[in-house]
């Protein structure tokens, strides 16, 4: 395999992905450290991104919802290297209708390299880190 290093610049774009039963977690996660992800470029599923807008005021790019071909949209800005980050606050008691769209993504995200949470305690961690502000160079192996 082939080793790629892929820059991840300082205004880091982090993709927010809740179920619905997690969607309120992740908007106080959000509403919490509303100041340092105000520095970042945030996307999220349809309508999480919507009640992260309309609790938080911050500006999200939106994909379409989960269930339609979101997870998918958001795997995909993963292989083309256009997302840094995903906080997936996901349901590990419910299942869900499109679970293989979740595998994929998390299968993805992992391929990729790309840090990711599914749970508030690893958010914090993750954003509260010293390289969220500084270039960080991510090594992807690809064939």
């Amino acid at each position: 395999m082939d080793k790629h290093s892929l820059s991840m610049k300082p205004g880091k774009r982090i993709a927010l992905i809740a179920h619905d039963c997690r969607k309120n977690d992740l908007v106080e996660w959000v509403q919490f450290n509303k100041g340092t992800l105000s520095r970042h470029h945030l996307y999220a599923t349809l309508s999480t991104g919507r009640l992260i807008m309309k609790e938080t005021g911050l500006s999200v790019q939106t994909f379409k919802s989960g269930p339609l071909g979101g997870d998918q949209q958001i795997g995909a800005k993963i292989v083309e290297g256009d997302l840094d980050f995903l906080i997936f606050f996901w349901d590990p008691l419910s299942p869900q209708p499109h679970d293989p769209d979740v595998k994929a993504l998390l299968r993805i995200a992992v391929l990729y390299n790309i840090p990711t949470a599914s749970n508030r305690a690893t958010a914090d961690f993750i954003i509260s880190s010293h390289l969220m502000d500084e270039v960080y160079e991510r090594v992807v192996e690809l064939e």
